[in-house]
């Protein structure tokens, strides 16, 4: 049997690799580490900031605050459920219109457009994200808003008046505006994560799906099964600025804290009030309620993005 010999190189046996690592390295090492520390530590100092200043609203109203409707400045009676249900509402119903449009922009992408087209209609769809909040607010009060006051909610009621969602004067102003001009802005976000998900399946599944028969639409089936975690990270994604979002919103809704099943009605959300009533605020329990608020958002808006993260990494991880 024939056996083969490792000789060793000349002068290798003389050269003693030091376990000290080199300082550059460590200097670089903490460096970034205490950059990364910061943000963190940002992050906690904002909470308990807003935690300190809402403490008057917090030993006033307690659990109340978020289930009483009263938003009443003069006689300092304050009830977040009004911003709480617009929030919700304008949120899910962006969502609702939003995500079926994103996730066909996903599949083509990822799936069926040619690699030139797949470039330029990626680069437009991530273009919408960069656009100013103030500019689709403006874009929704001149364009948006009389558009569905004369042909969407007048549509609707005749159709779909049976329902409590849409009854009601066409305003045009209100929870149906502040849902479509939310869509449109959550919609990058959604396609482009959602693509990157699918992009991430491995190759594999493609092309053993085709090897066994299965059709075009079959295939995206599979990798749509393989992807559902992440795609619902992106929706989550979305949803949290969703959630966020304030001028755009406060442009459009109406601004008026009332709890309405009908989408014709104006609304507010948690991020609207904010910027329409905190320079206005001139009493210490009046910023003790918007500082609680704002602290509501907050708490919410992190559980949604860190639960939204964790998703989308337990699907690409695996690439």
């Amino acid at each position: 049997m024939l056996t083969r010999r490792v000789l060793p190189l000349p002068g290798l046996s003389s050269v003693k690799i030091s376990p000290r690592r080199n300082l550059g390295d460590v200097v670089f090492k903490y460096t970034t580490l205490t950059f990364a520390v910061i943000v963190l530590l940002l992050v906690v100092l904002m909470a308990y900031e807003m935690y300190v200043e809402s403490k008057p609203s917090l030993a006033k109203f307690g659990w109340d605050f978020f289930t009483s409707s009263t938003w009443d400045p003069v006689r300092e009676e304050y009830g977040a459920l009004p911003f709480i249900f617009g929030t919700m509402m304008s949120s899910l119903l962006a969502l609702l219109i939003a995500l079926p449009l994103s996730l066909g922009i996903a599949i083509f992408l990822s799936e069926m457009a040619p690699h030139w087209l797949e470039r330029a209609l990626s680069f437009l769809v991530e273009l919408l994200a960069g656009i100013p909040s103030i500019v689709y607010g403006l874009w929704g009060i001149f364009v948006l808003v009389p558009w569905i006051r004369t042909s969407v909610e007048p549509l609707l009621s005749t159709h779909l008046g049976f329902l409590p969602l849409f009854r009601g004067a066409p305003y045009g102003f209100g929870m149906l505006a502040a849902g479509f001009i939310l869509s449109i802005m959550i919609l990058p976000i959604i396609s482009s994560i959602s693509r990157d998900v699918l992009k991430a399946v491995p190759q594999g599944q493609r092309e053993a799906s085709l090897a066994i028969g299965a059709t075009k639409w079959e295939s995206i089936r599979i990798i749509l099964k393989d992807a559902k975690s992440g795609i619902l990270g992106a929706t989550l994604l979305g949803l949290g600025r969703a959630i966020g979002e304030t001028m755009a919103v406060t442009m459009v809704i109406g601004n008026r804290p009332t709890i309405s099943l009908s989408l014709f009605d104006p609304g507010y959300t948690m991020a609207s009030v904010l910027a329409n009533e905190f320079t206005e605020a001139t009493t210490s329990m009046y910023v003790s309620a918007l500082v609680e608020i704002a602290l509501l958002l907050f708490v919410i808006t992190i559980i949604v993005n860190i639960l939204a993260r964790f998703l989308v990494w337990s699907v690409t991880k695996k690439s």
